[in-house]
């Protein structure tokens, strides 16, 4: 076991530029990788925690119950993880890792870089058969890997955020996962299935109000990021489900008239009631992934869900 190092990625000159052309939309948005400073990471926390918030307590049932079945016949000597965060529920995968494999490396990609070192850092103390090299990155582009990745590679996306992206990005990124991929690598991803919307308009409008500070973060982290003026007590937020889309939608909301500035690109006006969309979280079925998945060159392995139907739980194999 080494000390855990990290692969910095450069973050981003443009940011003002990206949040100008977001706001300069038909419907104003802002990339939820502006959600993740290392407040937004914690507050993303919590929101695991809440009762209404379904999906974490879910989807770690199904690695409790699946991971040592799927990772024994695999034996992988790597594990990259888009969008890691804490990794609280990739201990359940690293668990059977370290059991199936002898040594492994472990890669969380996130772009909070403060927050992934304490990750690494805790995970590199529980596991000492895996090296822990974190990249900081924003794993919706292109980015490298560290040295010493050697496969099989376990490619991982979980937490649903496949449902962040609208379905021709979200076959990008596949694609892009898919391109990384031997024959012998797999790919494991956390769907959050369809269902009532009242369950799922639920889980993000929860009566402590912490889905909202989160909503509202994002605008400290642009302001900081982007050198924006954001007044924050001057948005609120609001969560709703898109039926004609399957998804939940995030924006916030103009409390009164306002303008903002942006670097470069001038002041942006916008009237009370008017909104910025932060996030899209599209519910699926089997259906919709295995054909995001067909045309991003991969095929369905095993697919599991729990016994509401609530969530599920998939592995996929290079389709070629």
């Amino acid at each position: 076991m080494t000390d855990a190092q990290t692969v910095t990625v450069a973050a981003d000159p443009a940011a003002a530029r990206e949040v100008a052309d977001g706001l300069r939309r038909p419907q104003p948005e802002l990339p939820p990788k502006f959600f993740y400073d290392e407040r937004g990471s914690r507050l993303f926390e919590d929101i695991t925690r809440l009762p209404e918030y379904y999906l974490t307590r879910t989807e770690r049932s199904l690695l409790q119950r699946w991971m040592a079945a799927w990772v024994r016949p695999l034996a992988p000597r790597a594990m990259v993880e888009l969008g890691a965060g804490s990794a609280e529920k990739t201990t359940l995968v690293l668990d059977a890792i370290a059991a199936a494999s002898e040594s492994a490396v472990y890669v969380p990609v996130d772009v909070s870089g403060d927050f992934l070192d304490e990750t690494a850092a805790r995970i590199g103390a529980a596991y000492p058969s895996i090296d822990v090299v974190p990249v900081v990155a924003d794993f919706t582009e292109a980015f490298d890997l560290p040295d010493g990745v050697q496969g099989p590679v376990l490619h991982a996306f979980l937490g649903s955020t496949i449902g962040n992206f609208a379905p021709d990005d979200a076959v990008q990124l596949l694609t892009r996962v898919r391109a990384r991929m031997a024959p012998g690598d797999r790919f494991l991803m956390g769907v959050d299935q369809r269902k009532n919307p009242e369950r799922i308009e639920a889980a993000y409008n929860d009566a402590a109000g912490v889905t909202a500070e989160f909503n509202l973060n994002m605008l400290r982290v642009v302001n900081t990021l982007a050198g924006t003026d954001f007044v924050v007590d001057g948005w609120e937020h609001r969560a709703f489900y898109n039926g004609v889309d399957h998804r939940i939608e995030m924006h916030l909301v103009s409390r009164a008239e306002q303008t903002v500035r942006v670097p470069g690109a001038g002041a942006f006006t916008f009237a009370a009631g008017q909104t910025i969309r932060t996030e899209i979280s599209a519910k699926h079925d089997r259906g919709s992934v295995e054909a995001m998945f067909a045309a991003a060159g991969l095929r369905t392995e095993h697919w599991v869900t729990d016994a509401d139907g609530l969530y599920a739980l998939v592995l996929a194999s290079p389709a070629d």
